[in-house]
C-alpha cells in the first residue's frame, strides 16, 4: 500500500515555508518570491503599470515554483495570515494536474517555526 505524502505550506506573498511530514518528522525548506526593486519616486509614478506587471510576473513565477513542488504530494495544507494561500489554491484548482491532490486552507496568525511544525503535525494526525 502506498503511503500518503503530506505537505504543509505556511505562506505569504514573499516566502513559503514548506514542511513535509514523514513518519512524524518534519523536513523543512523555503521558496522565496523575487522582490520587485522600486526605482525613484518619479519613475514609479510614470511607470506604475510597468511596476504592477513586474509584480504580477514575480508572483506568477513564485506560484509556479510552488506548483512544481506540490505535484509530488497527495495532501497539502496551505496556511498563513494573507490571501496568498487562496490565490495559489485558485490557480491550482484551475489546472487539471492538481485534481487528485487534496487541499485544505487554514487562516492562521504569525507563527514561530516550532508552532508551524506542530500545526502541520496536528492537522495530518486527524
Amino acid at each position: 500500500m502506498k503511503s500518503t505524502k503530506h505537505l504543509g505550506i505556511w505562506m505569504d506573498h514573499s516566502i513559503a515555508h514548506l514542511m513535509e511530514l514523514t513518519n512524524d518528522n518534519i523536513v523543512s525548506s523555503t521558496i522565496e518570491s523575487q522582490p520587485v526593486i522600486q526605482g525613484k519616486e518619479q519613475n514609479l509614478k510614470r511607470d506604475e503599470s510597468l511596476l504592477h506587471n513586474k509584480e504580477q510576473n514575480h508572483l506568477s513565477d513564485y506560484f509556479k515554483k510552488l506548483s512544481k513542488v506540490i505535484l509530488e504530494y497527495d495532501e497539502v495544507l496551505l496556511f498563513g495570515s494573507t490571501d496568498a494561500k487562496n490565490e495559489l489554491l485558485n490557480l491550482l484548482k484551475a489546472d487539471h494536474l492538481f485534481s487528485k491532490i487534496k487541499f485544505e486552507v487554514k487562516l492562521t496568525d504569525k507563527m514561530t517555526e516550532n508552532q508551524k511544525h506542530a500545526f502541520v503535525k496536528d492537522y495530518f494526525k486527524s
